[in-house]
């Protein structure tokens, strides 16, 4: 009996130490499981932000949301903070979801979910909260510029977080500006500016700044400042005829540009007022001529003038004479004066043909004279004078004298000439049949 009672109690200790150890085995398991989970979270300032804590095994035990104040928000599906704009989403034992709406810059930072276990345990969540920037505007411009001024643009935006960035572009072609950065509380405000010196190129040009966040995701805030610049007037005279001819129409426009824009234009010509009212008609800018005619040659000035200053253009009028019948090249109608080149020309050919002459003749007649003194000297010695010379140097005697028959024959030929001409007329003859009887 007794040793029954023994072993009784052997075994009774044996399933307490293992049920004990079973326990031990499943509360630390439990323990394990008790702690809660949360996750950060990053919304846009004035949306709506979802925090969540969850557990995977929880023994009937509360959990609770506090804010970075350290404020319980909500223990259990209990509401502790007096808040319009948080509200309840989720209560159980594994989770507890809360909202906060329209979210603001002061909401951000760190908040806490609670496991009331012994010991508490907790875990934290971030709340990010961007900043929307503002959207900018253009400061530093008075209008309007004056051509040749220096001109700052400033591009500002306030209230974005992180800080925006700031790109300008004139006419659709971006342009660098400076930046510069200044934390505002738990916002930045951002600037950029541009210098530049204005023309009138400038005029009517549109400067942009576009604010870029990632708030805005691809739509960026845009501001647009057109420039406007005062200029002094630029002239420039258009004809309407190539080639003006007597009695046709003629018209001459007088194209202005400048801001403000003159108005009127002033024509004159020649330094004076226009001559013939009736036939020259201003219109505006233009100056009409009905009808051409030699007396419009002269130089047509217009001028246009505004606060700024004045300019002017002027235009050389010569009217040509109406083609003739059959005429039909226009580059005919040139006006007539002398051709320099031309008459240079003329003039050069003439020397150097005159020159070339006075070579040629100066040699045939220094190779003449050479003979004719050569051949005086072989006949000399017979002959009573120099042409009897000449005759017997050229052949024998008979010969010699054939040629003198001839030549006083042509002398002859001269007797019937009048008589003031009858010296000359000798002299003529007698010297061509010499001439003749040499060769």
């Amino acid at each position: 009996m007794m040793l029954k009672q023994h072993l009784f109690f052997v075994l009774y200790g044996i399933c307490g130490t293992v049920i004990k150890e079973a326990a031990t085995k499943n509360k630390a398991k439990g323990s394990q499981g008790q702690f809660p989970v949360t996750q950060n979270v990053t919304v846009v300032e004035g949306s709506t932000a979802n925090m969540t804590c969850r557990v995977d095994y929880n023994d009937n035990t509360s959990l609770q949301w506090s804010n970075p104040a350290q404020q319980t928000l909500f223990f259990g599906d209990k509401k502790a903070l007096r808040d319009n704009r948080i509200e309840l989403v989720r209560a159980s034992w594994k989770e507890l979801t809360i909202s906060i709406s329209e979210v603001t810059l002061s909401d951000e930072g760190q908040y806490t979910c609670s496991l009331f276990t012994m010991p508490v345990k907790t875990s934290k969540a971030f709340l990010t909260v961007l900043g929307v920037p503002e959207k900018p505007e253009i400061i530093g411009f008075s209008r309007p510029a004056v051509e040749g001024e220096d001109v700052t643009l400033t591009c500002i935006t306030s209230g974005s977080k992180p800080a925006a960035d700031i790109r300008w572009y004139r006419n659709d072609k971006e342009v660098q500006g400076v930046k510069e950065v200044n934390a505002t509380g738990r916002s930045f405000t951002v600037r950029s500016t541009v210098h530049l010196r204005v023309n009138r190129n400038d005029d009517g040009a549109a400067y942009t700044c576009s604010v870029e966040h990632i708030t805005l995701n691809s739509t960026p805030h845009q501001v647009t400042e057109v420039l406007e610049v005062h200029y002094a007037p630029q002239v420039e005279i258009v004809h309407s005829l190539i080639v003006p001819q007597e009695g046709q129409y003629f018209k001459l426009e007088c194209v202005s540009k400048g801001n403000p824009l003159p108005e009127p234009v002033l024509w004159t010509k020649d330094g004076g007022e226009l001559p013939d009212v009736e036939r020259m008609i201003v219109e505006g800018r233009e100056l009409i001529i009905t009808t051409l005619n030699k007396t419009d040659n002269g130089t047509y000035r217009c001028e246009a003038s505004n606060h700024i200053g004045t300019n002017s253009d002027e235009y050389v009028l010569f009217v040509y004479a109406k083609d003739l019948p059959g005429t039909t090249d226009p580059n005919a109608l040139t006006p007539h004066g002398p051709d320099h080149a031309l008459i240079g020309g003329v003039v050069a050919v003439v020397v150097f043909i005159t020159l070339c002459f006075i070579i040629v003749l100066g040699r045939y007649l220094a190779r003449h004279k050479g003979t004719y003194l050569t051949n005086e000297a072989k006949g000399a010695e017979d002959a009573p004078d120099a042409d009897t010379a000449i005759i017997n140097a050229e052949g024998n005697h008979a010969h010699a004298e054939e040629k003198k028959e001839y030549y006083q024959g042509a002398a002859r030929n001269v007797v019937h000439l009048k008589s003031e001409n009858l010296g000359f007329a000798n002299n003529y003859a007698l010297r061509e049949e010499y001439v003749r009887c040499i060769m």
